[in-house]
């Protein structure tokens, strides 16, 4: 079984959720027995093709960028070419470039879409993008939500409920990295071991100036992970509020991310808007114990995040809600510690990178059965 997946960004380039969801799919599903190939778009003059954790990253280079969409003409002959060799086609939406492709490379081999996400904050794009969107959607086999939260709050899949199923993500928390004992030393010095955790790229929908305004009447200590487009403003947001309790750390490597999901007291994931489909780092979060606050956008934070169960869940926008929730938490260490087991239970219950590598694992193989004319087993066909 060779499966080829195509998406906009993938190591060693970015080292964002949906390529960390990717990678777990092709470690996950490679121990099964699939041969996984990943297509991308690169901007650097490295090598094109990468032997990474048992699968194969084709790279290929940008040509340009509209509205935070790749285009690269090399892109449409390298998915023809590897698609002919491939039994699944496995894409991950949102990229309208990777729709055009599809066509002009005149795919036509079983093919399944992931839909990490609506398309939210480019209004006017999406309009002339709806139509190639549709015909797209229409086209491909097979449609996968990563929660029953967004299957039933998205308009979009909505239209395509008949094709389309759930398979949340999973993540392997035996290919984390131990942290040593001089790294934990170090951030332990630094950060103390009871604090307040955000991990993440620092985006418009994170909601991080959220999360400033509700410290504002607060002085726990926060530790923000991460960098990205609006470092700087929130930087300067910060220091205009006096906040000298909240700590920005930039981008760091993937043993320091560990050693402070160890130490934190505490997960915060103040993203307010759709955009934020799933949230990794939130499942991080659960994967290593620990109580969680985020809000209420109807996605898929809040089939990770239970309210009252493995944290709490506070209105979207609202910086009171938010620092009500960090001083009920701080001020109940019994009851944190409580909702973290209850997280971390929920992470093996229903969040592991096998049970995800088996659901997919499964729909390749009916996907291929049915492309092929032959009717899957029955264990094929229960996802």
């Amino acid at each position: 079984m060779r499966v080829l997946h195509f998406y906009k960004t993938y190591y060693p380039d970015s080292w964002g959720g949906i390529e960390q969801v990717i990678r777990q799919m092709c470690v996950g599903t490679g121990r099964l027995g699939v041969t996984n190939e990943v297509l991308t778009l690169t901007r650097d003059r490295g090598p094109a093709r990468i032997e990474f954790e048992g699968h194969t990253v084709h790279r290929v280079r940008m040509d340009f960028e509209i509205a935070s969409t790749g285009f690269s003409f090399a892109a449409i002959r390298a998915l023809a070419r590897l698609a002919r060799k491939a039994d699944v086609i496995h894409y991950h939406f949102p990229w309208p470039f990777m729709d055009i492709a599809h066509f002009m490379a005149r795919i036509d081999k079983p093919s399944v879409v992931t839909y990490h996400s609506d398309i939210v904050r480019q209004k006017n794009l999406l309009r002339v993008y709806s139509p190639l969107k549709r015909r797209f959607l229409r086209s491909v086999d097979t449609i996968i939500a990563t929660s029953p939260n967004y299957l039933a709050s998205s308009p979009v899949l909505k239209r395509f409920e008949h094709k389309t199923r759930t398979i949340t993500y999973g993540l392997d928390k035996s290919i984390y990295p131990q942290p040593s004992a001089a790294v934990m030393d170090k951030w332990r010095e630094r950060c103390g071991e009871r604090f307040f955790l955000f991990v993440g790229v620092l985006r418009y929908y994170k909601g991080l100036h959220i999360l400033l305004d509700a410290m504002a009447n607060i002085d726990y200590p926060v530790v923000i992970v991460g960098a990205g487009p609006i470092e700087r403003e929130l930087k300067e947001h910060a220091a205009r509020l006096g906040l000298t309790h909240v700590t920005f750390v930039g981008a760091v490597e993937e043993e320091d991310k560990i050693a402070l999901l160890r130490l934190c007291y505490a997960m915060v994931f103040p993203s307010h808007l759709r955009s934020e489909a799933f949230g990794i780092s939130l499942l991080e979060g659960a994967m290593f114990g620990k109580p969680m606050i985020s809000s209420e956008i109807g996605t898929g934070t809040t089939y990770i995040n239970i309210d009252n169960e493995t944290g709490l869940v506070v209105p979207p926008d609202d910086p009171q809600a938010f620092s009500g929730a960090m001083r009920l938490l701080w001020e109940q260490p019994e009851r944190a510690a409580e909702m973290g087991r209850r997280a971390e239970a929920r992470y093996w219950e229903l969040f592991t990178a096998e049970r995800m590598a088996e659901n997919y694992h499964a729909l390749y193989r009916e996907l291929a059965a049915r492309h092929n004319g032959r009717r899957p087993a029955p264990r094929d066909r229960a996802i």
